[in-house]
């Protein structure tokens, strides 16, 4: 199989961005991702699906981490944590009761670990919900490579 070709495919379903943040011995990491959904009610649960080989996934192992859903003026924050740094960006954090998480975001999910799964070259993070937060407006979405926006039920 042509695994590009197999990417390229899957680009087809349009996402969300999300950049999920957890601490670690070294301060905040963050990265961006759209493989992320949710589980569960009750308990409440999310996933994150994380690529073995970007630090993330080791910062990520048997730790608390907060998922920031993007605004849809929130393009450079996407860019900056998929590894394209944006020099004029400013950054404001929060300090969550289980993970700092970013400020003016759509909605924040703060989780504590609750299990972990091969996924291939990715591993799944099941997070359980502890705290969220979120507001009305529009979100950030991907599509076969590029952003857009996603309007909300009221758009601001």
């Amino acid at each position: 199989m042509n695994t590009r070709d197999f990417r390229n495919c899957l680009g087809s379903f349009a996402t969300g961005v999300t950049v999920v943040t957890c601490k670690t011995k070294n301060g905040i990491h963050g990265f961006t991702a759209n493989s992320f959904t949710s589980v569960s009610l009750d308990p409440p649960l999310i996933l994150v699906s994380v690529d073995r080989k970007i630090k993330a996934c080791g910062y990520m192992k048997d730790n608390s981490f907060a998922v920031n859903i993007l605004h849809s003026h929130q393009e450079a924050v996407a860019l900056h944590f998929a590894g394209r740094p944006q020099e004029k960006l400013d950054l404001q954090w929060e300090e969550g009761e289980f993970a700092p998480y970013l400020a003016n975001c759509l909605a924040t999910i703060e989780c504590v670990p609750w299990r972990t799964y091969d996924g291939g070259d990715h591993v799944l993070y099941l997070g359980e919900v502890k705290n969220y937060r979120y507001k009305e407006g529009n979100a950030l979405g991907f599509y076969t490579g590029q952003f857009f926006t996603v309007l909300g039920s009221n758009p601001q």
